[in-house]
């Protein structure tokens, strides 16, 4: 079985006790924190190493350092062969700051992109447009709609209701 695999069989256990559950991904936020804290100060060094190496060097289990690589593979600027990664598989961790601001954005992890360390890479400003760009991203926005009486919208001259409107 592939690591993502057995990581996925732990995280997403539905057959998992809820208190237990919550105390799991509780541990797992905090040390997810604490490897964003480390690759964020130094955002331009590229990380690189076996799935072993890596948990070892960030102080992680293997299973944690799986979830880690799973939840930032989508924020890489080169995503990992994550659904075949074994301990020997060779990572990179080399991210796109702003596609990983806006990924954290996205999942409502605020005690991630609210970390101090985004303080030295984006201005304020920059940070706000990158929140409501991403915020925007998922909105839905309808076009005016035809009345019956206007122009029709294919361009025929005619009125809608007598054209496209029938």
């Amino acid at each position: 079985m592939a690591l993502l695999e057995q990581w996925q069989a732990i995280a997403y256990n539905e057959k998992a006790d809820r208190g237990e559950l919550q105390k799991f991904w509780t541990r797992y936020f905090a040390l997810e924190k604490g490897v964003y804290e480390k690759l964020l100060s130094n955002p331009d060094e590229v990380v690189e190493g076996t799935v072993k190496e890596l948990a070892e060097r960030f102080d992680l289990e293997l299973m944690a350092m799986v979830g880690f690589l799973d939840g930032i593979n989508d924020s890489l600027i080169t995503p990992n062969p994550i659904d075949t990664m074994e301990e020997d598989t060779v990572v990179s961790l080399a991210f796109d700051k702003e596609k990983l601001y806006k990924n954290m954005v996205d999942a409502k992890a605020d005690w991630l992109y609210e970390l101090p360390q985004w303080n030295d890479i984006f201005t304020e400003e920059k940070r706000k447009q990158l929140y409501r760009e991403q915020k925007n991203a998922g909105t839905v926005r309808k076009g005016k709609k035809v009345g019956r009486n206007d122009p029709c919208p294919c361009g025929s001259g005619k009125k809608y209701k007598h054209c496209c409107g029938r």
